[in-house]
């Protein structure tokens, strides 16, 4: 019972102003999650303002303030009692800052095996350049003919800037290397299906070439030119690569399904949003790799240091790792965890 009317007001009121700015976040931005001790606040203040609600009904001289609290209650049950899944607002930056980062992180097992794969392919390519020089011609796709040249040629020909075609080589070259790193990005997510074999051979191969052409650089005196041709958009391309097996590697272990006794389609669809944030995180390195490979790794000295493009592609470098290693942590997809409080008891 209220005996004092004005001071139950005044104790009050806080906690119904919290609560309205707390459905005021979730109105405005429909893909809203609490956390764990979100939740609990805002299921408290729910019961808090329903109690109120309650205690007040014994006042008739007080239709406005009921009808204040019948709505704020009304609009928390609804939250509260909601069960169907709420569709978010497509955000570009936020999906690539938070989202795309909690992807990763909850699958980071599969980013390492990528990675195994990929560091095992490369040294076996570089041991095989180093014993059989001869391989390399074996090895190399066509669309990479320019590759079997003699690196110490290739190096003083782009810094001594000879012949009008290097600038369309340049552009030339530049399309050819983001058009298959694209192909092969999303080859390794859709290879996922074959069970992870394709996507297996796949990031080995492709170690195998990127180790080849590092021995092939540095045996021939040009580890410099290779770091800054390599690292402004290797620092992003390669890491997009293997987010595509991290990602192929997510799929094969849904449709291998091994002590998880659901359904296929019920597997699938637990991790369809997880590799489509990881498909869109590698498409926007891509992208951005392109711009760099076509506005700065095709430059060399003396137009741009190499110094000035090592250094470019180790702070790239820094910021990927902090984006994926630090970002998205408390962004992790959660179906709401209000509809599972309702047997809590007050704070």
């Amino acid at each position: 019972m209220i005996i004092d009317l004005p001071r139950f007001i005044e104790s009050e009121r806080p906690t119904w102003a919290e609560l309205e700015s707390a459905l005021g976040r979730i109105e405005r931005d429909p893909g809203h999650r609490f956390d764990l001790p979100g939740a609990l606040r805002f299921h408290y203040l729910y019961q808090r303002a329903a109690g109120d609600l309650a205690r007040l009904g014994t006042f008739a001289s007080e239709p406005e303030l009921r009808r204040y609290l019948e709505s704020l209650v009304a609009r928390a049950y609804t939250e509260v009692h909601e069960s169907r899944e709420k569709q978010a607002k497509f955000r570009p930056v936020r999906t690539f800052t938070r989202d795309f980062p909690a992807a990763f992180q909850r699958h980071r097992r599969a980013f390492l095996l990528a990675l195994t794969l990929l560091l095992a392919g490369g040294l076996f390519g570089g041991l095989a350049h180093t014993l059989d020089p001869e391989a390399k011609s074996s090895l190399v796709p066509a669309q990479f003919a320019h590759l079997m040249s003699d690196p110490a040629r290739r190096v003083a020909e782009e810094e001594a800037g000879e012949a009008e075609e290097l600038t369309g080589r340049k552009a030339s070259f530049s399309t050819a290397l983001m058009t298959n790193n694209i192909r092969v990005s999303i080859l390794a997510l859709a290879l996922g299906m074959t069970c992870g074999a394709g996507t297996l051979i796949l990031l080995f191969y492709n170690g195998v070439l990127l180790g080849l052409v590092a021995a092939d650089y540095l045996l021939a005196g040009q580890g410099v030119f290779l770091a800054g041709w390599l690292l402004p958009h290797g620092a992003t391309e390669i890491p997009a690569i293997l987010i595509g097996g991290q990602a192929g590697f997510v799929l094969a272990r849904a449709m291998i399904g091994r002590g998880d006794r659901q359904p296929l389609t019920a597997r699938l669809r637990a991790v369809g949003r997880d590799v489509a944030l990881l498909g869109y995180g590698f498409a926007v390195l891509l992208i951005w790799a392109g711009l760099v490979e076509a506005f700065l790794s095709q430059y060399h000295a003396p137009v741009l240091p190499y110094s000035v493009k090592i250094a470019f592609g180790a702070i790239e470098l820094v910021l990927l790792v902090l984006l994926l290693s630090g970002g998205g942590r408390n962004s992790s997809p959660q179906s709401s965890q209000l509809s599972t409080l309702n047997s809590q008891p007050l704070p």
